[in-house]
Formats: C-alpha cells, structure tokens, sequence
C-alpha cells in the first residue's frame, strides 16, 4: 500500500466524521454517548472501509475528545438540562434516572441532576404526580362516580410513570379541591 494515499484516506475519513458530528451536535445537542454511537452508525452505514473496528473506535474517541475539549459537547450540562426537562414534564425521579442512563450517561452526572432537584423542590415525586394525574385525567382528576372503578387503573399507570406505592396512594385518595389547590400551588 502506498502510506501517502493511506494518509489522504485517514484524513478525508477523520474530516467526514468530524462535519458528521459538527451537525449532529448542532441539530440534537446529544451526550457524549449518543455522538459516539451517531458517528460510529454512520461510519458503518457510509465509509463501509477497510478499517479495523480499533482504528475506526480510535478516530471516533479523538473527535469525541476535541469536541469536550472545545466545550461542545458536556454530559454535566446535557444530564442537568434534560433532568430538568423530564421534572417539569411530571416524570418521577426514577423515571428520570433511568431514562439518564439510557443515554449513556456517566453515573455521577445523573447523581448531581437528581440532587439539583431535590434540592430545589421539597418532595419532586409528589409534584410529578400531581402533574401526571391532571395531564392523563386520573386520579382525582376524575369524576367522583369513576374513581373507585379506575383506582387499580390509575395505581398501575401512576406505578409505570416510576412512582412508589405510597406517594400513588396518597395521590389517589386526595379530593378534587385538594389537588386543584396543590396543582395551583405549582
């Protein structure tokens, strides 16, 4: 092989990896994670060359890397933001939690996030709850008539959103004038 083409295939290769990740940062705002899984994919699916699988994980780390350096890329800022985004959409923090790792996420980021909410709501889970019940109508959202019928429904569904039994079960049992002042309060 001639090592002066090599290297013409080496850079055209870094080059086309490095535009790849510039614009999926910039359309996604992703997890370091996410950029490394993007540019991996688009690698297979595009530049199918005669790469060992270590070079190829080699150029995509350094490009992950420069990116960090020049402050593109921030799994902090990523966890905390998107931590905050969950919260206000009225997931719980396990659901938060999990949903960090899903992406990739280091460990003590989503530690931070989470202690960031605590620290800025007294109890987050309940709050969650109160916004879950009045986005899917459950609970004491319902009609007085319904809320026996439904109460096994509306644990389950409260039970899947992440929240423990007993913060489901005190949601549950709230009157309407209840929760419309603790939802006002919100």
């Amino acid at each position: 092989m001639d090592p002066i083409s090599n290297k013409k295939e080496f850079d055209d290769l870094t080059t086309n990896l490095r535009d790849l990740a510039y614009s999926y940062i910039e359309k996604y705002s992703p997890s370091r994670q996410q950029t490394k899984t993007y540019l991996l994919k688009k690698y297979l699916k595009k530049f199918q060359g005669s790469r060992s699988k270590k070079e190829v994980s080699e150029i995509i780390e350094n490009i992950v890397m420069n990116l960090e350096k020049n402050h593109f890329l921030n799994d902090a800022l990523y966890s905390d933001s998107k931590a905050r985004v969950m919260f206000r959409r009225g997931y719980s923090l396990n659901k938060i939690s999990y949903s960090l790792k899903s992406k990739g996420l280091d460990e003590k980021y989503i530690k931070l996030s989470i202690e960031k909410i605590k620290n800025d709501k007294s109890d987050p889970d309940f709050l969650s709850a109160i916004k879950i019940c009045k986005r899917k109508r459950i609970g004491p959202m319902r009609p007085e008539s319904n809320r026996e019928l439904f109460y096994k429904k509306d644990l389950g569904i409260l039970a899947r959103s992440g929240f423990s039994y007993d913060i489901s079960k005190k949601i549950l049992s709230m009157s309407n004038k209840e929760f419309k002042k603790f939802f006002n309060l919100i």
